[in-house]
């Protein structure tokens, strides 16, 4: 039904790259393209091959390098009149955003990518662009908004045999699911995720997927050592692949499964190694929530808890600016854990 998953963010003479090009290999031949087409005075060429060092800088971390390659990309596609590759360049700088928890801009970005996408015939950047407005009000926490959206662009993908597209939309279905406590259906989309991405050869979506089943074997079945199994699984992939992100939510989500088994020093450890990594390539939704999960850690190893309570204060008031709308009710839900008194109902949402 599926077939071998492609990257279809690697255009014009780098379509040869693959989806599992380690992210050094794609900057390098990207760059090196980049020159050429600049050499030649192909700006359509330049437009192509700049996103792909706006992706490969972007998944590095290498937050600065992002923003000038998606934006010099914009400029080349727009005085080579391409829509197409303006509203390429448009999706990467609006995932940029997310990831640097800019959600408004974020979603600005993303729709006049879909918009263009749409006006210049691109199917494919109008579904990952309408993917990323889901993905982004998913974030948020407003998932009756973005729940049939999800379900609408899976049902394309599917139709079309996406492979990539398919295991992402399954993983955002799955992710609500979990969050809203139905454990059973979010682990069956993660595995259906899991087996459609290592059937299309989809490592980064595998990764992520397996990330996903060992939240739910945690939080569900209480097993914490195939839940490290799995994480370390997902892990071998994320170096291989240089996935700094992933790589950081994995030593997340370890923290997590880790702070569940009442390990507090060792989820300690995962998480400040997770804030580092967090704070290294600025991505501050990443960030706090290594923040939240090393505060109640700390104060499950004795932490005064006045200390805690600031934190959780000045961490309710980062993620709200953050624009995530359920952030009042995971700091609730941590005051309920540790016993610090809060106003607010607790709830199930994923730390």
């Amino acid at each position: 039904m599926y077939g071998k998953a492609f990257a279809p963010e690697y255009q014009g003479a780098l379509t040869t790259l693959s989806v599992n090009s380690s992210l050094t290999d794609v900057l390098a031949a990207g760059t090196e393209q980049l020159r050429a087409a600049e050499r030649a005075g192909q700006p359509g060429e330049a437009a192509r091959s700049g996103l792909a060092v706006a992706e490969a800088h972007r998944r590095l971390g290498r937050v600065e390098d992002a923003e000038r390659a998606w934006k010099a990309s914009y400029r080349a596609a727009r005085q080579a009149e391409d829509l197409g590759a303006m509203a390429w360049a448009l999706w990467s700088g609006g995932t940029l955003a997310r990831q640097r928890g800019a959600l408004p801009l974020a979603r600005r970005l993303l729709r006049l990518a879909a918009d263009l996408g749409e006006r210049g015939g691109d199917v494919v950047v109008r579904g990952y662009s309408l993917a990323g407005l889901a993905e982004t009000g998913r974030i948020q926490g407003d998932y009756e908004a973005v729940g049939r959206l999800h379900e609408q662009l899976l049902a394309e993908a599917r139709r079309r045999g996406e492979a990539r597209h398919t295991v992402w939309a399954l993983e955002g279905i799955a992710q609500m699911h979990r969050n809203t406590g139905r454990y059973d259906s979010a682990y069956a989309l993660f595995e259906e995720a899991a087996e459609i991405a290592a059937g299309a050869e989809d490592r980064r979506g595998h990764a992520w997927a397996l990330r996903g089943l060992a939240d739910v074997v945690s939080v569900r079945d209480r097993d914490t050592e195939r839940a490290l199994a799995l994480l370390t699984e997902a892990e071998t992939t994320c170096r291989a692949m240089r996935l700094s992100s992933a790589l950081a939510y994995n030593h997340k989500m370890r923290g997590n499964v880790l702070y569940r088994a009442g390990r507090y020093g060792q989820a300690r450890e995962l998480y400040e190694q997770a804030l580092a990594e967090f704070r290294e390539m600025r991505e501050p939704r990443g960030e706090a929530l290594s923040r939240l999960g090393l505060a109640k850690s700390l104060a499950r190893l004795g932490r005064d808890p006045d200390e805690t309570a600031a934190e959780l204060a000045d961490l309710a008031v980062l993620l709200e600016r953050i624009g995530l709308q359920h952030a009042r009710r995971m700091v609730a839900r941590a005051h309920e854990e540790l016993g610090i008194p809060s106003a607010g109902p607790a709830t199930g949402v994923a730390l």
